[in-house]
């Protein structure tokens, strides 16, 4: 949640509760719903580490704390935009239960795979509730959403792929 708040306060100063409600108007429901006091012990954080830099403020209501992003955010922010996100990991744990499993006798490779393939198609229907739930015009969201199910759809392909080299 570090550098998405950071993005966030790059594009305007903004207080805690702002943050949070552009988290959730930019995600949508597709994205973890930040706990306030999450937020606030981030940007906490964030301005120790200079960062960014908060200005107490008053209105008529109560005060808040404002934050806009330091020199020194923005460097750590283009740094992150400019480094890739990491690739697939080789090393996967269902792969290394798939290939230890027979040897220990506790369970079979089919049973384990026919296992991760509900656990897969449970979490594709989970998507596309949410993908129904979601409002429509938040492109954002829906893509995340449809990213998501392109993973699960390989995964599922490569559990077939499995389970014609390994049975």
């Amino acid at each position: 949640m570090r550098l998405p708040l950071l993005a966030l306060v790059a594009k305007e100063p903004a207080h805690g509760y702002e943050l949070k409600q552009a988290l959730e108007q930019t995600f949508g429901a597709a994205y973890p719903q930040a706990n306030i006091g999450q937020i606030y012990v981030t940007l906490g954080r964030l301005e120790q580490n200079g960062l960014i830099k908060g200005e107490d403020v008053s209105d008529s209501k109560r005060p808040k704390r404002v934050y806009e992003i330091t020199d020194a955010g923005r460097k750590v922010l283009a740094d992150w935009f400019a480094e890739p996100t990491e690739a697939p990991k080789v090393r996967d744990e269902f792969f290394a239960k798939l290939v230890l499993a027979p040897a220990t006798g506790v369970t079979d490779r089919l049973t384990l795979i026919n296992q991760q393939r509900r656990h897969y198609l449970n979490a594709m229907r989970g998507l596309s509730k949410l993908a129904a739930s979601e409002d429509r015009n938040n492109r954002i969201a829906h893509l995340m959403i449809e990213g998501a199910m392109l993973h699960l759809q390989a995964d599922l392909d490569w559990l077939e792929r499995c389970q014609e080299e390994l049975e």
